[in-house]
């Protein structure tokens, strides 16, 4: 299961379904403009584009579905951000669906599980015209926020343009990007945010009235309505804006608000009043409150799930995965089997190995080599946790290759140390030493102990650092970190590879808080994106963002692929209403009601 990153994961568990998350077809880049319509034509594998129609509310309800009672939620990690702008791993991700709404969402069928991107607080995805450079969005009637106040474009306009401030680092950054330069570049547009009364220009973000927004891109963009997805393109009004501090107390513009936030220990979500599901195609609002709280190991949750007493009956847990030590009683249990589900995560775990301190590739070379992918997924549940990776980019995504493996992960699940120290010893770095950090967790710190043996079988000399795994994507973000080795994961955030190769592994993505762990910056790698990122054809640029991730693993090595994540997770015999988020690899909250 993943550790702390959406795209980024935080949960740790574990792999994915083949095609899950895969564009079949749509323009992106340069190259031809996707087709101006009503509706615009994209589809992707598992995923659809939906209409109008298909937008409004309220959520088709689920039969047998009660009103009222307490969801406790039990939680490994306590959550660091609230504020959506700032939310970018898995838990986080899958916990703001309850209070925040974005332009568009993902609407998860409750039966079949498959998933339509609809308008949630858009009356649709949509419009594209100008070629595919300019994007229009009209907000929905009766939309407010949970004091009352109506959901205007100027609200849309203050969360984009908050973006740009200096405190707002963690968050995805794709759609400010587009509008005003890659990597940190688009800071210079509005360097204090919107808070000294400056605005982007409306030649890039106009907002004409008060149901419309418009973006102006210099080139087409396609996956616009994707990007717009995102937990941070949303509405925080203004006047409310308490800038860092609204990371503690974000206003709620879903079916729940925040209540009782106590960092490090619980949260709880309790009904918005002035949430109208007539404007909500996703959401319910059956439970009264969801009852969340932090620090339950793999370990508390399960047990205490599959002993299903007292207020356990009525909990869940949204991404701690089944303890690995408990898999296989859990397995013999017929009444925790009826109430768990196991599904694979649009996450690919990886080693990440520090290029500004690992800089001779012939070490990063024999890491790769010895690294025990196999032995190390054992720690998260093995076959229940995920599935041994050969790549960087995982089997989500259309063209993925099963017989990449350049370093024999599946052969050797123990890794080559003799390979490695071959290696090592060419490179005239015996005893070469690592720093390897990992977060705090029991599972990682026994998965520390297997890395540890492996590399130094290898002729590593390995010093462990151990990480408050509640900041551990923050520690391991900072360019100037003092590791050499940590575990990282990363998702497609919509369906493309463009969403996996650029951000992680792009030169112009090395800055604090980046996906790019590594410190990757190859100018043949980065002429490379820019090269793909212009093709128009998807089919064909998703084939060209695979052959890429192959050709940055064999040539530059910049991290070892361990698995690919799958979740294994209980719930409490007094729900119903669970079902799976693919889009986060979480089990979604939004129609758990109790029985």
């Amino acid at each position: 299961m993943t550790l702390n990153s959406r795209r980024r994961a935080r949960s740790y568990a574990v792999a994915l379904a083949a095609g899950a998350l895969a564009l079949s077809a749509c323009s992106s880049g340069g190259g031809s403009a996707p087709k101006e319509s009503k509706e615009p034509e994209m589809k992707a594998q598992g995923i659809t584009l939906g209409s109008a129609a298909d937008s409004t509310g309220p959520a088709k309800e689920l039969p047998g579905a009660k009103k009222g009672g307490t969801v406790s939620v039990l939680q490994r990690d306590a959550f660091e951000h609230l504020d959506p702008g700032q939310i970018y791993v898995s838990d986080e991700l899958i916990m703001q669906t309850l209070y925040n709404r974005t332009l568009t969402n993902y609407r998860i069928d409750d039966k079949t599980g498959k998933v339509k991107l609809v308008g949630d607080l858009a009356t649709d995805t949509g419009k594209s015209s100008d070629g595919g450079r300019t994007w229009t969005y009209t907000l929905k009637d009766g939309l407010k926020f949970e004091d009352g106040t109506p959901i205007t474009s100027k609200d849309v306009r203050h969360a984009v343009e908050r973006l740009y401030a200096p405190f707002e680092t963690s968050g995805p950054t794709y759609l400010q990007q587009w509008l005003s330069g890659e990597g940190q570049k688009y800071r210079k547009a509005l360097p204090d945010g919107p808070y000294k009364g400056k605005h982007l220009p409306k030649t890039v973000l106009d907002t004409p009235d008060e149901k419309t927004v418009v973006f102006h891109f210099d080139q087409p963009r396609a996956e616009v309505p994707f990007a717009v997805a995102m937990p941070n393109i949303g509405a925080v009004p203004p006047g409310k804006d308490t800038k860092e501090k609204y990371d503690k107390a974000p206003l709620a513009s879903g079916p729940y608000k925040i209540k009782n936030f106590k960092p490090g220990k619980g949260i709880q979500f309790v009904k918005n009043d002035q949430w109208d599901p007539k404007t909500d195609p996703i959401r319910h609002q059956y439970v009264n409150t969801f009852d969340v709280s932090f620090g339950h190991q793999w370990v508390d949750s399960t047990r205490r799930l599959v002993a299903d007493k007292g207020a356990d009956k009525n909990g869940m847990t949204w991404t701690n995965a089944v303890d690995p030590s408990q898999i296989s009683a859990v397995l013999k249990n017929k009444d925790a089997m009826a109430r768990s589900m196991t599904e694979t995560q649009p996450y690919v775990d990886v080693v990440s190995i520090n290029t500004d301190r690992v800089k001779n590739k012939k070490v990063r070379e024999a890491i790769a080599w010895a690294f025990p992918s196999g032995q190390y997924l054992q720690q998260f549940g093995g076959p229940k946790g995920g599935e041994i990776a050969g790549g960087l980019v995982g089997p989500t995504l259309k063209g993925y290759n099963p017989d990449f493996d350049p370093f024999q992960k599946k052969k050797y699940p123990g890794g080559n140390a003799k390979k490695a120290k071959e290696l090592l010893k060419e490179a005239g770095e015996e005893g070469y030493e690592l720093v390897y950090a990992y977060g705090n967790g029991d599972t990682h710190q026994d998965a520390s102990v297997v890395v540890q043996q492996a590399l130094e079988r290898a002729g590593f000399t390995v010093q462990k650092k151990e990480i408050d795994q509640t900041t551990y994507y923050t520690q391991i973000g900072k360019v100037d970190n003092k590791y050499d080795l940590y575990r990282s994961s990363w998702s497609a955030d919509w369906p493309s590879a463009s969403t996996v190769v650029p951000p992680v592994y792009g030169g112009k993505n090395v800055y604090n808080d980046s996906a790019n762990y590594s410190h990757l910056n190859v100018p043949a790698v980065n002429k490379e994106i820019d090269r793909v990122a212009r093709v128009g054809d998807l089919n064909r640029a998703t084939s060209e963002w695979m052959k890429l991730g192959e050709k940055v693993l064999t040539d530059e090595i910049p991290a070892v692929p361990t698995f690919y994540n799958r979740l294994f997770t209980l719930w409490g015999s007094g729900i119903n209403g669970t079902k799976w988020n693919p889009i986060y690899g979480a089990v979604d909250p939004t129609a758990v009601f109790i029985k």
